[in-house]
């Protein structure tokens, strides 16, 4: 005779209510299905809340009005009960005491007798689906039918309201985010000095001005506090504050070119200043353009990527803050502004940014004073190679550009001007251990003021950088630095063209003592200093900590 076979997709309507029905601990129908009713009950809750009633379920079904019988309880002496007791006995589809008896022995309304019937469907239907068919006998299978057409409405109703469920989850999971703000910061601490020699001056000036450098080790510090907030969990609002101590080296060496990164231009004084650093807000549009807003202490390189991965950090990279990036970023530093990156894919991006120094002022404003523009397209053709091509438009933006020689910072000797400059960057990590990489900056600015009106000049950097990541132990970094400092190569102001090139050296090396502590010596050489051979070689010796956190 033909085997009756189970239409195994009836019990796909019942497989979703796994997930509100745990793996039953005893073999006791009743208190089973007694946990089944609580989970139901805790259910409702979320129910009603994200979705509607119970009831208001029933009606938007338009399910049909329900038989006198059909509300009665089950019954341990009942039929149905007693057929669902010999399955799970025969078949273990529920879990049951240890010593594998069955005690279910409890009155159950029909929505919890469903509930177990759910779960020991399911356990069966998998059961067939790894064996033959014919390992049942044909009373069993007729069984299950019976108990699936007499609880046809109740196992209806249990799959909607898991379905329901499902989807208020969902809704949860998506909605679970909440506003949270981080703090971290960095503090550091440096023992710092200069060679004592003369002070630097510009070429074209007379050596009769020359004063003595007037240095002994100082020990300064920095603390930056970063509170980081989201909304959205993709956004960003940042606060910095910060305190700061750092002399000038300018004032003690008569240059620019022995600035190191982490200082601050603070006129000399050694007064420690605390207040607002930086305030920015960065979130995405869609899945390729991210925008950055800055209302305070926004550098163009905020906008970009300046290829420079080990040594960019002030905290842990390098000493000096020309070896920091290439210095045609640091135009129009410190404003407010707004920049944006789009993605085109995982090797190239393009990023437009403006800046204005004096975006406050209701005098100049975002155009009526310094400002900086920026364009940048970013390769990476392979995983090891980085590569920048940048354009700057700015209006007197070197005065906060702070490395380099005097005639760069102020070609024209304070008239306004407008620059348009160019830069190339690359890095190319040779291998885990070590990476090479460097840049190129050129710029062309006239002026548009004053008695030097028209008048022409060209400014060029350009730097080569050895990075050691992990040398002698994980974490640490070397580094090496080789470069001319921004110069001014071409003058229609004559008196105010560098006649001479200065070498930028520098060496440093980290020690990463524990994952949030790292100790930095370092030392500096500028050669002709100010691109003027009649000055005597600076030297910067420093010694840097740092904590992070």
């Amino acid at each position: 005779m033909e085997k009756a076979y189970i239409n195994l997709g009836i019990f796909c309507v019942i497989g979703a209510l796994a997930p509100i029905l745990p793996a039953f601990a005893t073999n006791d129908l009743g208190g089973q299905v007694a946990q089944a009713s609580t989970l139901m009950a805790q259910s409702d809750t979320i129910y009603h809340t994200k979705v509607y009633s119970f009831s208001e379920n029933l009606v938007a079904q338009k399910a049909p009005i329900t038989s006198v019988s059909q509300l009665s309880d089950v019954q341990p002496s009942d039929w149905a009960f007693q057929a669902l007791r010999t399955l799970v006995e025969r078949y273990s589809c529920l879990a049951g005491y240890s010593d594998n008896l069955f005690r279910g022995d409890r009155v159950l309304n029909r929505y919890e007798f469903a509930a177990s019937l759910d779960t020991c469907l399911k356990r069966v239907n998998k059961q067939i689906a790894t064996a033959k068919a014919e390992l049942f006998p044909e009373e069993d299978l007729a069984t299950l039918q019976k108990l699936q057409e007499d609880f046809a409405d109740e196992l209806t109703v249990l799959g909607n309201r898991v379905d329901a469920l499902e989807v208020a989850t969902a809704e949860l999971k998506a909605d679970q985010f909440s506003t949270t703000t981080k703090l971290n910061g960095e503090v550091i601490f440096a023992l710092s000095t200069a060679s004592r020699n003369n002070k630097a001056i510009p070429s074209n000036v007379s050596t009769s001005s020359v004063s003595d450098v007037d240095s002994n080790l100082s020990f300064s510090q920095r603390a930056i506090l970063n509170l980081e907030t989201s909304f959205t969990g993709q956004d960003a609002l940042i606060v910095s504050v910060y305190g700061n101590n750092f002399p000038d080296f300018l004032d003690v060496t008569g240059s620019k070119m022995a600035r190191l990164v982490y200082e601050q231009d603070t006129g000399g004084s050694t007064e420690n200043d605390f207040g607002l650093f930086y305030l920015s807000y960065q979130f995405p549009i869609g899945e390729r353009l991210n925008v950055l807003v800055e209302p305070y202490g926004g550098v163009l390189s905020d906008f970009v990527d300046t290829i420079n991965p080990f040594l960019g950090s002030a905290g842990d990279g390098s000493i000096s803050a020309f070896s920091n990036r290439n210095p045609i970023y640091w135009q129009s530093s410190f404003g407010a502004g707004v920049g944006v990156t789009y993605n085109f894919s995982n090797t190239a991006s393009l990023s437009l940014g403006y800046l204005a120094t004096e975006a406050s002022n209701p005098n100049s404003g975002l155009t009526g004073g310094s400002y900086g523009a920026i364009a940048q397209l970013t390769l990476r053709p392979v995983e090891a190679i980085n590569l920048g091509l940048t354009y700057v438009r700015s209006f007197n933006g070197f005065s906060n550009v702070g490395v380099g020689s005097i005639y760069a910072n102020d070609p024209f000797d304070g008239a306004d001007n407008i620059a348009n400059s160019y830069g190339f960057e690359a890095s190319f990590q040779i291998s885990p251990q070590m990476a090479v990489g460097g840049w190129v900056g050129y710029v062309q600015t006239e002026a548009i003021s004053g008695a030097n009106e028209g008048a022409n000049a060209t400014i060029l950097n350009y730097a080569i950088t050895l990075a050691f990541p992990d040398l002698f132990q994980e974490g640490n970094l070397a580094g090496i630095v080789l470069g001319i400092p921004p110069k001014v190569t071409s003058n229609e102001i004559n008196l105010r063209e560098d006649k001479d090139t200065s070498l930028h050296l520098e060496a440093f090396y980290r020690f990463q003592l524990t994952k949030n502590i790292g100790i930095t010596p370092g030392i500096l050489v500028i050669t002709n200093p100010e691109h003027n051979k009649a000055n005597n070689t600076i030297y910067i010796g420093t010694l840097r900590t740092t904590f992070s956190f």
